[in-house]
């Protein structure tokens, strides 16, 4: 386990809340693509959605020290290439000295809290891109659930593409997460049909004055062959809530990593609380699985 000092963590943010910007604004950087040309990036933004179950554990997100834990492993082992998160998260990983040469993803739009009723209406309640561009951030990245029969996904195409716009002016990347979703029994449902795939892409695309900057971030489905003929975007693959056997699961990321224009993975809870507990290994895996021998 990975020793962190949450005495001085806790220190800085009561007595010296500037060391955060302090440290973001000279964080050693690096390219956004290097090497073999693939991204692998731990993902945290769950908590901030009230999203903190995992598998049959409700609260499994809950201990923030143990997630900060986890986050701190994953990103000191090979090939894990950065980490996407909501601001409280990335000012953290900051302040404990885990984000240099890292790609670090700021989280946008937190709003459609899980469970409520206000769910579609997923409003940009973390970064902005003024403040990605402040904190040398690298990356952008936003939820775009898509409901033909809730209203309240107008605003949130509304103000994705406005973020999509002002990342692009300000040439940072955003990475648009899209689904197709409906109302099930009071819960929003992800359709993750090959077919609703492809329309959330065709939809998602076309947000925004310019696509120059935009990137997606998609489910694994079946018949991914044609979900990825369906965009020219860069596509970083996503890992979803962790079900069924993990071995399987890596099998399908190695099955879709090989797809032209997919560029990587974005992970959180399947790796960071992995069936097992080892976190370590199933990092590892997956790094394999991007990035190779």
């Amino acid at each position: 386990m990975t020793s962190l000092d949450f005495n001085a963590l806790r220190d800085a943010r009561a007595v010296h809340p500037e060391r955060i910007g302090e440290i973001l604004s000279g964080r050693t950087r690096r390219e956004l693509i290097r090497g073999d040309g693939r991204l692998f990036i731990v993902a945290a933004d769950h908590r901030a959605r009230g999203a903190l179950g995992v598998r049959s554990d409700s609260n499994a997100m809950a201990n923030r020290y143990a997630l900060l834990e986890s986050l701190a492993t994953a990103l000191s082992r090979p090939g894990v290439d950065g980490v996407l998160g909501t601001p409280d998260i990335i000012d953290d990983l900051a302040l404990l000295g885990l984000l240099d040469d890292k790609i670090v993803v700021g989280s946008m739009n937190r709003g459609g809290l899980w469970g409520s009723s206000f769910e579609m209406d997923d409003r940009y309640t973390a970064y902005d891109i003024d403040r990605i561009k402040r904190d040398r951030l690298d990356f952008a990245k936003n939820l775009v659930r898509i409901n033909l029969e809730d209203a309240g996904s107008l605003a949130t195409l509304e103000a994705t593409a406005l973020a999509v716009s002002e990342a692009a002016e300000a040439g940072i990347p955003i990475m648009l997460e899209p689904f197709m979703s409906s109302w099930v029994n009071g819960r929003v449902k992800n359709d993750l049909t090959a077919d609703a795939v492809i329309l959330s892409i065709a939809i998602a695309e076309g947000l925004g004055n310019s696509s120059a900057y935009s990137w997606l971030k998609l489910p694994v489905v079946a018949d991914m062959e044609r979900v990825m003929a369906a965009t020219t975007l860069p596509t970083l693959l996503l890992g979803g809530d962790p079900v069924g056997d993990q071995d399987e699961t890596f099998e399908s990321w190695h099955q879709a990593l090989g797809l032209p224009g997919v560029r990587g993975l974005v992970v959180g809870r399947s790796l960071l609380y992995p069936s097992d507990g080892n976190v370590e290994a199933a990092i590892d895996t997956a790094a394999e699985l991007v990035h190779g021998a």
